[in-house]
């Protein structure tokens, strides 16, 4: 158990190879419920939410989610969330634990002043519960009446789970697979019933419980972003290569546009590239990246063994000369400089939705 944004989280619970290897052939649970949940609501949510969000939450239906992030006014990233739109005047914003109190306050400088929308911070009232791999559905499925192979991707809907009325069940998660992650009352009995359903529905597919570990090589992996690591407010939308989450012609002046568009014509000083190990070693998190003669490049922001691929990989910064395909650099491991190739993103993807039909 570690510290996470102020939660006790588990790294592992049978080991990370193990959780890692179930997501990607069967079905993981993981607690997510340290994510935070703030709600928008009223007449003017949708202005809020475009002042507020770099993507076009216009483009939105109702029941539907897409990826964004709060920016700062140089550009740089606050936090990434995922909106969710519950109606045309309700809005819930899904944020990340370690950001938490500081995206809050956030929001509430920001469009606090703006007429009409209420701010609600409901991460205390929600457990969030992530059922992910290609037997997600089948495992979830047993626990609701709600045809889940109708949800597409980063859509939801309302259901009956586990006993539990009223449940937001929506298609997203943070692995790469295919999943659900579940909303429900954050009350211990509510809590734990829900997960030992969960479990008990996913043991004739090997279900296992995964921690921060798995979370983390299966995110890798899938190139997924990670606050403090390949995104901070350091680092701006272009040189995360986040652009297409980044809707400039939309008709809101969101904060961190006016930066954006002033830096859209020119080359990004740096940009996000994945390593492959060619030498042995592991190019863990914050390893300095160096030319084959030494000279300074970059910093690896997240690095690991992958499970799946059977190698060692990376996301790294690199200048733009250096981050095209195929190009070799060194990594400082431990005082000595190991090879890697600069390969494409991501490292994995799943050849096709996993959806059974019910």
């Amino acid at each position: 158990m570690v510290d996470f944004g102020g939660w006790d989280m588990p790294v592992e619970y049978s080991g990370l190879l193990a959780e890692h290897n179930a997501v990607r052939t069967g079905v993981g649970v993981f607690d997510v419920s340290h994510m935070g949940c703030i709600q928008l609501r009223g007449p003017g949510s949708l202005a809020a939410v475009q002042r507020l969000l770099m993507n076009d939450a216009s483009k939105l239906q109702v029941g539907q989610a897409h990826y964004s992030a709060m920016l700062t006014p140089e550009g740089t990233f606050v936090d990434d969330v995922v909106l969710h739109k519950l109606s045309d005047n309700d809005y819930l914003i899904v944020i990340n634990a370690g950001t938490r109190e500081k995206d809050i306050q956030w929001v509430r400088k920001t469009i606090g002043s703006m007429p009409s929308v209420h701010i609600n911070d409901f991460s205390d009232m929600y457990t969030q519960i992530a059922i992910q791999g290609p037997r997600a559905q089948e495992t979830l499925q047993k626990l609701t009446d709600t045809d889940l192979s109708a949800i597409r991707n980063y859509w939801f809907t309302w259901g009956k789970v586990a006993g539990n009325y009223n449940v937001l069940i929506a298609r997203t998660g943070y692995t790469g697979e295919d999943g659900f992650e579940i909303y429900i009352p954050s009350d211990e009995v509510t809590s734990a019933s829900v997960w030992q359903q969960i479990s008990a529905a996913g043991q004739e597919f090997g279900i296992v419980p995964a921690g921060l570990g798995a979370r983390n090589t299966l995110r890798l992996e899938a190139s997924m972003a990670l606050y403090g690591h390949e995104i901070s407010d350091e680092v701006n939308v272009f040189e995360a290569g986040l652009g297409r989450y980044c809707k400039l012609d939309k008709d809101a002046d969101f904060v961190g546009k006016a930066a954006l568009l002033a830096s859209a014509q020119a080359a990004p000083m740096r940009k996000l590239v994945g390593l492959e190990m060619v030498d042995r070693g592991i190019a863990r998190d914050a390893y300095p990246v160096r030319s084959l003669e030494g000279e300074p490049l970059g910093v690896v922001t997240s690095g690991s063994p992958s499970p799946t691929l059977k190698k060692n990989i990376a996301m790294a910064y690199l200048p733009p000369d250096e981050a095209t395909l195929d190009n070799v650099v060194a990594v400082e491991i431990r005082g000595t400089l190991a090879k890697a190739r600069v390969v494409p993103t991501p490292f994995y993807k799943r050849a096709r939705p996993s959806v059974v039909k019910s």
